[in-house]
């Protein structure tokens, strides 16, 4: 059952206590910071697949190293869930917090854990525990900041706010490149392997304390309005249709998110046998356009309607990620690898930044969060989280075909965009009618 509490007569929350301005960094650094932590792993994968991994084939390497990276998103929709629902009841603000501490605890496990050649199997067991442990940190964040920055907004500007959720991924990988480039391109790699793998790692338990403070001055948005005392039961037998259209919609954002963005590093090394450093740049690439171009996404979408963006920016994606990926091939080099990735961002931050406004926007505010966040944090484990596996799997069954992950892209765009057939556009309504 809800409790309802008094709200204000013309339908909109409260004024926040800080600018909007103030609520988009406080939100998303914290965001930031967690996908800094959650996605250095995935530019590591060569490396701690050498160090957790040693008995193994080096093909065998890189594919239990992006296993692992995947456990944890299998994680994500327990957290999620969990989270969530914890949102919908004592609060986004709390729920950031919460979520915050259990990403840096995940970063100092990792960062801290031996390596198989000093306690053996039991090494890469503890690894998997700090992927869980991220995983489920990060299923919950996704459901609780996105909701907060949506319930900020108002009606004209709700899909500039909420596109700002998909800029901080790319703020927090665009870190997590560059810090890798950084430690690939000046240290050897002896140095690497013995110990300049574990900075990153160690260095992202500062987001603990950061990330407090600088959310602890974020009002809450959900004081105000019903609070749902059982929200995952209410989502799943209410509003189970608005979930699964959700989650259809987030396997086209995070197929193409987790190829573009966290493998192609990998594949630039091990498919296209480019230097580090040079995978590497395309990671920062990828993350720095995400950063410009998903903001601008948001404010087009406030004007022109999310849906017609969303599916313009799927055809693109279709028509173009197969000859890119010829071209790739067929002259692997620098040029090639930005070009590619680059063009793939942009089209991907046009897709993405409205797309995660509209799920929120399928929910009613007493299970809004728990509902983002079962929606993206299911969409993400299933399809996005074992891309990276999946694509390295491919390539090995179809005796090395490189175009693997073109065709997987593909088909994860395709399907999910019938989900659209399905989704109310509410761009420019109040979601929030008075009681």
């Amino acid at each position: 059952m809800a409790a309802t509490l008094p709200r204000p007569i013309d339908g909109a929350l409260p004024v926040p206590s800080l600018s909007r301005g103030r609520v988009i960094v406080a939100t998303t650094l914290g965001n930031a910071l967690e996908f800094f932590d959650f996605t250095v792993y995935g530019f590591m994968a060569v490396v701690i697949g050498k160090l957790f991994f040693p008995m193994m084939s080096p093909y065998m390497q890189v594919l239990l190293s992006v296993a692992t990276f995947g456990v944890g998103f299998i994680m994500r929709p327990l957290g999620g869930i969990v989270i969530g629902a914890y949102a919908d009841r004592a609060g986004r603000k709390a729920a950031m917090t919460l979520t915050i501490f259990l990403m840096a605890l995940g970063c100092a496990i990792i960062g801290l854990a031996p390596t198989y050649a000093q306690i053996g199997i039991a090494a890469p067991l503890i690894i998997v525990l700090a992927r869980l442990i991220q995983g489920f940190s990060a299923g919950g964040e996704v459901g609780a900041s996105t909701t907060l920055l949506v319930e900020y907004a108002r009606a004209d500007n709700r899909g500039f706010l909420g596109s700002w959720q998909f800029a901080s991924q790319g703020v927090g990988v665009t870190l997590g490149a560059s810090s890798v480039w950084a430690l690939s391109t000046f240290l050897s790699a002896a140095e690497l392997l013995s110990w300049g793998w574990r900075i990153p790692f160690l260095a992202g338990i500062a987001i603990g304390p950061l990330g407090m403070f600088i959310r602890r001055r974020l009002a809450e948005t959900h004081t105000t309005l019903a609070i749902e005392r059982q929200p995952v039961r209410t989502v799943m037998r209410d509003h189970w249709r608005s979930a699964l259209l959700g989650t259809l919609l987030t396997m086209g954002i995070t197929v193409c998110a987790y190829l573009i963005t966290f493998y192609m590093p990998t594949y630039a090394v091990r498919e296209l046998k480019l230097p580090m450093p040079v995978a590497l740049m395309a990671g920062i690439v990828s993350g720095a356009l995400t950063v410009v171009f998903a903001p601008l996404a948001g404010l087009v979408s406030d004007r022109l309607k999310r849906k017609p963006l969303i599916l313009a920016a799927r055809l693109a994606t279709v028509l173009l990620v197969y000859p890119g990926f010829l071209w790739l091939i067929a002259s692997p080099s620098e040029t090639s690898l930005l070009v590619v990735v680059g063009v793939l961002s942009i089209l991907l931050a046009i897709q993405s930044a409205p797309a995660i406004t509209m799920i929120p926007e399928l929910f009613p505010q007493p299970v809004r969060a728990t509902g983002m966040a079962i929606v993206y944090s299911l969409g993400v484990a299933v399809f996005g989280g074992f891309a990276p596996f999946v694509a390295t799997w491919m390539i090995n069954v179809t005796g090395g075909n490189k175009l693997a992950p073109a065709f997987y892209m593909i088909g994860g765009v395709v399907i999910s965009s019938f989900a659209l057939l399905g989704i109310r556009d509410r761009t420019g309504e109040v979601l929030d009618s008075p009681y």
